[in-house]
């Protein structure tokens, strides 16, 4: 049996993930603590465990083998990196860290305690995209030189995105931050990491934080990456367009299939199978040993890309 800890219940996804923990047949939630000292009680309630108001004293329990994290952003280098220096194996939302320097010298403390560590990176794990990688290294459209990806929602419009999220202390940006981190750790994926970043952050109906977003990043053999995402659009379908010397790969749109056409008209694959969610890999990678594919080194990665975005802004 895993004994795992809560730690945070400001994110969104939070009930998300400590109901699938909760829903383990080889986990138990054993104790929570939150600096939100009205929702973490009740919370805490809600999944029957422990409420702990001193997150040092949570982590030298012995009914804690690990933690998922859950806080705001800004508390993750401390929260994550005194997890793992207390050997507990660790679960975070994405981004790790609104630097590289803090998320190396986390990933420094994850390497040396040898804890499990999975960060939140479920397109990864999508069965279209897997496919999408696969065509991609197996050189289906030649070499890459162009990709863009656009991801948006209507949640200020809407009104449905918690007024946290506006809150540049706490989350590091706004929408690009936030959900822009899906495009930025796809593109690492499919591209590398990139040299250089250009972007344009504006303000449509929130002025805290951009709610509409564009990075443009460039790479070492010329190719040039695109992350287009905001809180401000409506009915806006998902695009991805992969763009290489022998062809082409589309995804999303209003049809919301794959298709490549490398010279002979527009093809649609049939696609991989999905792989389990990043939570239930972590599970696994616990119980079992099992490698877990988004480590690590793809969460720096990822702060190294998103503050190089952020710091490269047009004003």
């Amino acid at each position: 049996m895993i004994n795992v800890a809560l730690a945070g219940t400001w994110h969104v996804h939070f009930e998300g993930y400590a109901k699938a923990v909760e829903s383990s047949p080889i986990c138990k939630i054993t104790a929570l603590w939150d600096n939100d000292l009205i929702n973490g009680p009740k919370q805490a309630e809600n999944f029957k465990c422990d409420f702990v108001k001193d997150y040092d004293e949570l982590l030298k329990r012995d009914d804690v083998d690990a933690v998922m994290v859950c806080t705001s952003t800004d508390l993750h280098h401390d929260v994550i990196k005194k997890a793992a220096e207390a050997g507990k194996h660790i679960f975070t939302e994405k981004v790790l860290c609104f630097t590289e320097e803090d998320a190396l010298d986390v990933a420094k403390a994850v390497k040396e305690n040898g804890v499990k560590f999975c960060i939140s990176f479920p397109w990864r794990s999508r069965g279209d995209f897997l496919w999408i990688k696969d065509a991609v290294d197996s050189g289906l459209i030649g070499e890459v030189n162009y990709c863009r990806m656009r991801n948006a929602h209507n949640g200020t419009i809407a009104g449905w995105l918690p007024d946290t999220f506006y809150d540049p202390k706490t989350c590091g940006g706004g929408a690009m931050m936030d959900l822009g981190a899906h495009s930025m750790y796809f593109l690492n994926w499919i591209m590398g990491e990139p040299v250089k970043a250009t972007s344009a952050f504006t303000n449509v109906r929130v002025k805290s934080v951009e709610d509409n977003a564009v990075t443009v990043l460039t790479y070492k053999n010329g190719a040039i990456g695109v992350s287009e995402t905001g809180f401000v659009a409506s009915n806006n379908p998902f695009e991805l367009e992969i763009v290489g010397d022998k062809g082409t790969i589309l995804a999303g749109g209003f049809m919301n299939k794959v298709c490549y056409n490398i010279g002979d008209g527009w093809i649609f694959p049939n696609t991989h199978r999905d792989l389990p969610k990043p939570i239930e890999m972590w599970i696994d990678g616990i119980e079992n040993n099992t490698p877990i594919p988004y480590g690590i080194d793809d969460a720096v990665a990822l702060s190294k890309t998103m503050e190089m975005a952020y710091k490269n802004r047009l004003t």
